[in-house]
């Protein structure tokens, strides 16, 4: 990590989350040989804070810049790291197509289920009946379809090969997640194909709520529709 302080709102798990994946590659020795896409959102101050090679990728378009990178580059390691409002949405079709092609690269999927830097806006992960600032009185599956699961989506796809869902709000959560970006990493520096680490994480921010509290409502709301685990291990989806 750089020495910049850490400008996210406090409760946020941006930071937990920049520092294990910062963690993961000073212990595999990666330091100087990872390129990290940072888009747009909250994301997009990942460059800020992470002392690696960085690039800015316009909003949704991390995949696709990092399949050149990785391409042009072959002997570097390179991850994306998004939000749902930029991989979920604006950047749906690179997503998909990068994990279709099995992009030998790691995507770091932070989920909040709400644009968090531009306003509170609904994302593709808001849940039904959420409030945000495009649905005051909660979203209306409806008029305004239901949660995207793309990581659920994704993992059906054979080009990607590990897949799992975590979170960083406990001891417990920060151990388990810094464990499966290890081993997303340790798969792609073997060519395995695309790895894939989901963090279901907090804005209480964007929820308007105390942080202890939108922690809380992130048990209680969150997981129930995305369970934490691990969805696909060594090219196999796992049976729930």
């Amino acid at each position: 990590m750089t020495d910049k302080e850490l400008s996210y709102c406090p409760g946020c798990g941006h930071g937990t989350a920049h520092r294990i994946t910062m963690e993961v590659l000073d212990d595999l020795d990666a330091i100087k040989d990872t390129i990290g896409i940072a888009p747009v959102g909250c994301s997009v101050l990942a460059y800020e804070f992470m002392n690696i090679d960085m690039q800015q990728a316009a909003h949704g378009r991390a995949p696709a810049l990092a399949t050149a990178v990785k391409r042009l580059w072959p002997s570097k390691h390179v991850f994306t790291y998004q939000g749902d409002g930029d991989l979920a949405a604006i950047g749906t079709a690179e997503t998909i197509h990068a994990c279709n092609r099995g992009e030998n690269i790691v995507i770091i999927f932070i989920n909040n289920g709400i644009y968090g830097m531009t306003g509170g806006q609904m994302a593709p992960t808001t849940l039904p009946q959420m409030k945000s600032s495009t649905s005051p009185n909660g979203r209306d599956t409806g008029t305004m379809g239901h949660p995207l699961k793309i990581t659920e989506l994704i993992a059906q796809l054979p080009g990607v090969h590990f897949v799992t869902r975590q979170a960083v709000h406990t001891p417990g959560g920060v151990r388990k997640a810094k464990k499966a970006i290890k081993k997303a990493f340790e798969q792609s520096f073997e060519n395995k194909g695309l790895c894939f680490v989901e963090i279901v994480s907090n804005c209480n921010s964007g929820w308007k709520m105390e942080p202890r509290a939108s922690n809380v409502w992130m048990e209680e709301n969150m997981f129930p529709y995305y369970p934490l685990g691990d969805i696909k291990v060594n090219g196999e989806l796992i049976s729930k």
